[in-house]
């Protein structure tokens, strides 16, 4: 499953790739990302209330609330930072904001590990281009403002997650079963604005011809040059 993600492409670029106008950018002063966590902040790209394409900053992960087995009392929210792509449209956590609160989540590499103790960290991304080494997409993904049995602030939040599908062959020797679904840019009406149907027609792996690894190694936590 994926747990950290990063983005690193310029806020201007974001805009030109997600037909973002300035006036709809809600990020403020955006710096590069270079891992980002679950119930961390990340740019997210939805539609407002008139149907067009806003940047905005949401947490990473629809939130649930959990108590102690032993006491009964609160314990900090779980944070769902993956939804699988055969639940998105039943599953109780999910379905109303695939129905109506679908989005678009930046990326320029994500991470995998594999093994334990030490773990190897695989961080994948798409093919390079001449003159960008690390080219932007998007993950398909889901929000929502809220979080329905969470108190205090984390109930408030403003959240995403990203919809995972079958790993393909070059995810598959590092997770053997799941990969986010990553979605080409003449895909990204239908995703946002599309029926389910349509839009779950999209819930397939990437072309791991499409995709290289762009850095491995031990305790790569972050998508950043040496």
């Amino acid at each position: 499953m994926c747990n950290l993600y990063a983005n690193t492409t310029a806020q201007e670029a974001m805009r030109g790739l997600f037909k973002v106008a300035p006036e709809r950018d809600r990020l403020g002063n955006e710096q590069p990302r270079t891992a980002i966590w679950p119930k961390y902040d990340a740019p997210v790209v939805r539609l407002d209330e008139n149907g067009d394409r806003e940047l905005v900053l949401m947490k990473w992960g629809f939130l649930t609330p959990k108590t102690s087995a032993k006491t009964g009392r609160p314990l900090k929210p779980d944070a769902w930072n993956n939804a699988r792509d055969d639940k998105v449209a039943s599953s109780g956590l999910w379905k109303s904001s695939f129905a109506a609160r679908r989005c678009l989540v930046p990326v320029s590499a994500f991470r995998e590990a594999k093994g334990r103790n030490p773990a190897t960290d695989f961080w994948f991304g798409l093919a390079a281009e001449a003159d960008d080494d690390r080219p932007p997409f998007a993950f398909a993904g889901l929000w929502r403002d809220g979080q329905p049995g969470v108190d205090g602030e984390e109930g408030d939040w403003l959240t995403h997650t990203v919809v995972t599908t079958v790993a393909n062959e070059l995810v598959k020797p590092v997770h053997p079963t799941r990969m986010p679904v990553i979605l080409d840019p003449g895909d990204y009406d239908a995703w946002l604005d599309g029926s389910e149907s349509e839009a779950g027609k999209l819930l397939r792996p990437y072309p791991a011809e499409k995709m290289r690894i762009v850095r491995q190694g031990v305790g790569i936590t972050s998508d950043k040059d040496q």
